[in-house]
């Protein structure tokens, strides 16, 4: 390394004791190359240091041939939303390209017709409630005081005419007739204010009838539905998302008015997508629903994918004799943005074909990006347990299983490969093996 620094210092011309005594400009030069070699010098060093690395061997497996398939990816949902109400347009809340979450409002129409109803209802609902609540708590302590205190009076009333009716008639003849009558009379008029003064008071206690507390209930009910109705007729106007996903493609805009069952916006849902392959009657009798399958897409060569198997539609194409299947495949997001789109190009290697002996690794061991995946064997340095050099073996991919996926190279089982701290991998490489 040393050797390495010199050589950079006296590519300058500046290399000798000689340059110390230079004019200011050669001398700035002087200093620069000094900061380049001292910069390369670290670089080299911090490039002889061990990466560290998690291995894995290599594993033998019985596992079926696998055969490749084209297809396109599919969305998992697809919904064209309506709107529920006829009316104008007055909010479109989104854009071509938007996440949006469910139950997400996506556009609003003119309600304010309806906003009146609906305030209008909900009053008249608090009347209705208040007179039944009314019936139901019945008559206040006070108001029962007051009818007893009326029940008084009137018994008093009662007994003084009637004490009066009786004075005239041990009087005899000292009393007229007309006098007599007009006793009675009033005697009469206070048993009977009397006997209502009773009525009233015993009604206060008894409280209101069954029969019109069930009336006033009723009518509550009917005006809860009522509010119900309106509420339902304002959501109809409140366009929402139904699911998670993204919006495809905008069908309206401001002021635009709707019918009932007009086109809003379209949605599809893209946290995990769908790959249609049409796959050949003789190889459709090895597929099951929940098998592994190895998922490629020309858009993103440095990625592979792994799905399973969520349905073989069982009804062949009548002309070309093939049989649908759909490989449901987990998406990733990079943000909000997914990184499988719908429509992509896809590579499905599906196993159709017999056993064979298969070399495996796990998935987190291949390297893409480049012309051909490849793995980073470990050869362990003689005398130490944990520590190596990195060799980099190209590889062909076949059919995934579970984890691990089947690869066609210059491999043998037991060999460690690196699974973890192989991105910035080099070949020969020198790498410390951690746990």
């Amino acid at each position: 390394m040393g050797q390495r620094v010199q050589r950079l210092i006296g590519s300058c011309g500046l290399g000798d004791r000689r340059c110390l005594r230079v004019v200011a400009p050669e001398r700035s030069a002087f200093w620069g190359c000094l900061f380049l070699a001292i910069a390369f010098a670290t670089l080299v060093r911090a490039e002889d240091q061990p990466a560290h690395v998690v291995v894995t061997p290599v594993i033998q497996k019985t596992v079926p041939s696998g055969r490749s398939f084209v297809g396109t990816v599919m969305p998992v949902r697809v919904s064209l939303i309506g709107s529920a109400a006829s009316g104008r347009v007055e909010e479109f809340l989104v854009n071509e390209g938007d996440r949006v979450k469910k139950g997400q409002v996506l556009a609003r129409l003119r309600t304010k017709l309806i906003d009146a109803e609906l305030a209008a209802a909900r009053a008249t609902l608090q009347m209705r409630q208040a007179e039944l609540d009314e019936l139901r708590n019945g008559a206040r302590p006070e108001e029962i005081a007051q009818a007893k205190a009326r029940l008084t009076l009137a018994e008093e009333l009662h007994k003084f005419r009637r004490a009066q009716l009786q004075r005239m008639i041990a009087a005899g003849r000292s009393a007229s007739a007309e006098q007599l009558e007009e006793a009675a009379s009033l005697a009469a008029q206070s048993a009977a204010a009397r006997l209502e003064a009773e009525a009233a008071l015993k009604l206060l206690e008894l409280g209101p009838r069954q029969e019109r507390i069930k009336q006033a209930q009723a009518r509550v009910d009917a005006q809860k539905e009522e509010v119900a109705r309106l509420v339902e007729q304002r959501l109809r106007h409140t366009v929402a998302a139904p699911f998670d996903g993204y919006v495809v493609a905008e069908r309206t805009e401001i002021g635009q008015w709707l019918a009932q069952g007009d086109p809003v916006v379209e949605i599809i849902e893209l946290d995990s997508v769908e790959v249609a392959v049409d796959v050949p009657e003789d190889s459709i009798t090895n597929l099951r629903k929940g098998d592994s399958a190895r998922v490629h897409l020309s858009a993103l060569p440095e990625r592979t994918f792994s799905g399973t198997i969520a349905a073989v539609v069982p009804r062949a194409n009548t002309r070309s004799h093939t049989f649908t299947v759909k490989v449901r495949v987990a998406n990733e997001r990079d943000g909000d943005e997914v990184l499988i789109k719908a429509g992509m190009f896809a590579r499905v290697t599906l196993q159709v074909g017999s056993t064979e002996q298969a070399i495996l690794v796990p998935k987190d061991a291949l390297v893409l990006g480049g012309p051909t995946p490849l793995v980073y064997t470990v050869e362990r340095t003689a005398g130490t347990t944990n520590r190596g050099v990195a060799r980099s073996v190209p590889v062909q991919l076949g059919v995934a299983d579970g984890q691990l996926i089947q690869v066609i190279g210059n491999l043998r089982p037991g060999q460690l490969v690196v699974t973890q701290g192989n991105e910035r991998l080099r070949p020969n490489q020198t790498v410390e093996i951690v746990e």
